[in-house]
């Protein structure tokens, strides 16, 4: 019997080499980096009083995290760090787009550590509403201060929080206090209605302006204009120079139709270039003016005082908020309760109820 012919394609597939892994295997024998270590609440709270950066970071990755078994660590953390984190300076600084915030932070920052402060800036990044994700490049944006040995800066996704400021940016606060920090510099997303969270967690409160960029009072935000201690033209410099000041007398007769401040401090309002390094000094000037007219007012005390109980409040609605989510029944519930809301088969204040009475087991 004739063998049948054996069949061969024309196109003839070659057995290749095993894909490599993703992650070479021995980059930490090659580099010469461990992987990261997992510390205990006191090993954590030890390195961050000895000023060790790295503990520092980790911590407060640990307290942004939004895992939930990350957030018992995290507090324990902030707990024990509390009572070294007193004895400083919290800025924080907000303003327009396109004002130079970060401009003028490297300079201002530079400055401040030239007067021998150690300063930590804690930068706010939008977050996407799509991916949820941000650039956090604003160490790019500073690079001679982002090297200096007396400052430190940490990059911060906002993550959908209004008030221009990070979900944890008092807690992060507190842990750099406690690494030696005497000022922090607190740089929000942008200015804003809503964006007024910052001024219950500084100090002292810098509005930066920019001046010829269309009818400078329709920038006025009334909430916004009334918190700032200071405000600030940026970019006077060159044939600028001329129209900041005259942003800066309409912003100054503004500000006379606003009632009294709660300190009875009269705020102010300058010119400062950050690329020709001018008003610089004066702004350090009129904030350690403020310092100490607050402290001798009591302001100062007593504004940490109320800082420290809507701290309180804060925790508790974000804790809430946690724990209503991550509970398994209304996790298990919520997909149907959307389903039936996209049907139309439902209302929205029926399906929260529903969700509410399942987590409060009514």
């Amino acid at each position: 019997m004739e063998k049948k012919k054996e069949y061969r394609s024309a196109l003839n597939i070659q057995v290749g080499i095993p894909k490599p892994p993703s992650v070479n295997p021995h980059v930490f024998s090659i580099t010469g980096r461990k992987r990261r270590m997992r510390y205990s609440v006191d090993e954590y709270v030890s390195g961050i009083l000895a000023g060790n950066r790295t503990i520092l970071s980790q911590a407060i990755t640990l307290a942004e995290s939004s895992l939930q078994e990350h957030y018992g660590t995290a507090q324990a953390i902030i707990e024990k760090c509390l009572p070294f984190s007193t004895k400083s300076l919290r800025i924080g600084i907000t303003g327009v787009p396109g004002a130079g915030k970060s401009t003028f932070i490297e300079t201002f920052g530079l400055f401040i550590t030239g007067t021998g402060r150690k300063l930590a800036v804690l930068t706010i990044d939008p977050s996407s509403e799509l991916t949820k994700g941000s650039i956090l490049g604003d160490k790019t944006r500073m690079e001679q201060l982002s090297i200096h040995p007396e400052a430190y800066i940490r990059p911060s996704p906002a993550s959908g929080t209004l008030g221009g400021v990070a979900r944890k940016t008092r807690e992060t606060i507190i842990l750099c206090e406690a690494a030696g920090f005497d000022t922090i510099l607190i740089e929000t997303v942008g200015v804003g209605q809503s964006e007024t969270e910052v001024h219950s967690m500084v100090d002292f409160f810098l509005l930066l302006m920019l001046a010829g960029a269309g009818d400078e009072l329709q920038g006025i935000k009334r909430g916004i204009m009334e918190m700032a201690d200071l405000i600030a033209i940026t970019k006077a410099d060159g044939p600028n120079k001329l129209v900041a000041e005259g942003a800066r007398v309409l912003y100054q007769n503004a500000l006379h139709l606003f009632p009294p401040t709660q300190s009875r401090w009269n705020p102010r309002v300058i010119t400062c270039s950050a690329l020709k390094n001018t008003g610089i000094t004066q702004i350090w000037e009129i904030i350690s003016d403020y310092v100490a007219f607050t402290k001798e007012s009591g302001y100062f005390d007593e504004l940490r005082r109320q800082q420290a109980i809507l701290r309180m409040h804060n925790t508790i609605n974000e804790y809430l908020h946690s724990s209503f989510y991550n509970n398994e029944e209304v996790k298990s519930l919520k997909p149907e309760l959307e389903r039936q809301l996209s049907e139309g088969s439902i209302t929205s204040y029926r399906a929260a109820l529903n969700l509410l009475d399942k987590y409060f087991k009514k």
